[in-house]
């Protein structure tokens, strides 16, 4: 998915990862995916309080809603995108040729690495999802641009816990979608209590995508990301109903966010939104009934 802020900021990200185990609160804002019937998303990563967890640098939640999701082509360099839906369906093309639809409990993964550009759409209909970006280190950025599609991820079940692993791994159970970086992310449905072993040297945050919800003794509220730390050996839940946990060893270079770019300064940014400009290094979409999206 693209920002389609019509005039993002530029961000520079760098581990500032507590040691301990904490308990914050990151209160998300809304962004209008363009357009007068648009649609909106909760933005809870990058955050004024915290920038990243681990390499997941960028958290947006949409839906429950009856909604259209049309996203023109647009370019990503320097990230992977992670497209992970609770209810609906999404149409994925991008400049490889790629054309997959995503469901719910299915994966779809894009690296952009050097450069890729992709669409988004689905028909209207109930819709309810995250997007998610996770910033490549530097000996990965530049690799050749690949999209996976995982139908099949492990799933393990803990107390009253079922987890379905979407990135890394947690329990013994590893997902086939690949890192870049030492990382986790994984769908909890609970219903009553478990306790999950983590890796105490990542730092974790939890989303909650539905239902009421408890982890680590503090209650999850919608539209907010509750920020843990590190050096929990696990992760105690309770209640009934559905978050995304996130996790990943502090990310420990500094990078530069603007619109749908990740670099290493201003000019490489600038660089990216040239070569975008100019229809240079990003490939073409075919078969998307639409314009491409021009860079801010």
């Amino acid at each position: 998915m693209s920002n389609l802020e019509t005039a993002p900021q530029e961000i520079r990200c760098a581990a500032a990862a507590a040691a301990e185990p904490v308990v914050e609160r990151l209160t998300g804002h809304a962004v209008a995916l363009g357009g007068p019937r648009a649609m909106t998303v909760t933005r809870t990563l990058p955050n004024r309080g915290r920038r990243m967890v681990g390499a997941w640098c960028f958290v947006d939640d949409y839906g429950p809603e009856v909604a259209a999701m049309r996203v023109p082509p647009h370019p990503h360099a320097g990230l992977q995108t992670v497209t992970w839906l609770v209810s609906g369906e999404v149409l994925h093309r991008d400049s490889l040729g790629s054309l997959q639809e995503v469901r719910p409990g299915r994966l779809n993964l894009m690296t952009a690495g050097r450069g890729i550009s992709h669409s988004e759409e689905s028909a209207e209909a109930p819709l309810h999802g995250v997007q998610l970006w996770v910033a490549l280190p530097d000996e990965a950025r530049h690799v050749a641009p690949h999209f996976e599609h995982h139908a099949d991820l492990p799933v393990l079940t803990e107390g009253g816990a079922r987890v379905t692993v979407i990135m890394g791994s947690l329990g013994g159970a590893t997902s086939p979608a690949r890192a870049y970086t030492p990382l986790l992310g994984a769908e909890i449905v609970i219903s009553g209590s478990a306790a999950l072993p983590v890796e105490p040297d990542f730092e974790h945050a939890v989303l909650l995508l539905s239902g009421d919800v408890e982890v680590a003794g503090a209650r999850l509220e919608r539209g907010t990301l509750l920020y843990l730390g590190c050096g929990r050996p696990d992760l105690r839940m309770s209640g009934q109903g559905r978050f995304l946990l996130l996790g990943g060893e502090p990310f420990d270079e500094e990078i530069v966010m603007w619109w749908n770019f990740i670099g290493r300064s201003h000019d490489e940014i600038a660089a990216f939104r040239q070569g975008w400009a100019e229809g240079e290094d990003f490939g073409t979409v075919q078969g998307f009934d639409g314009a491409p999206l021009p860079a801010p």
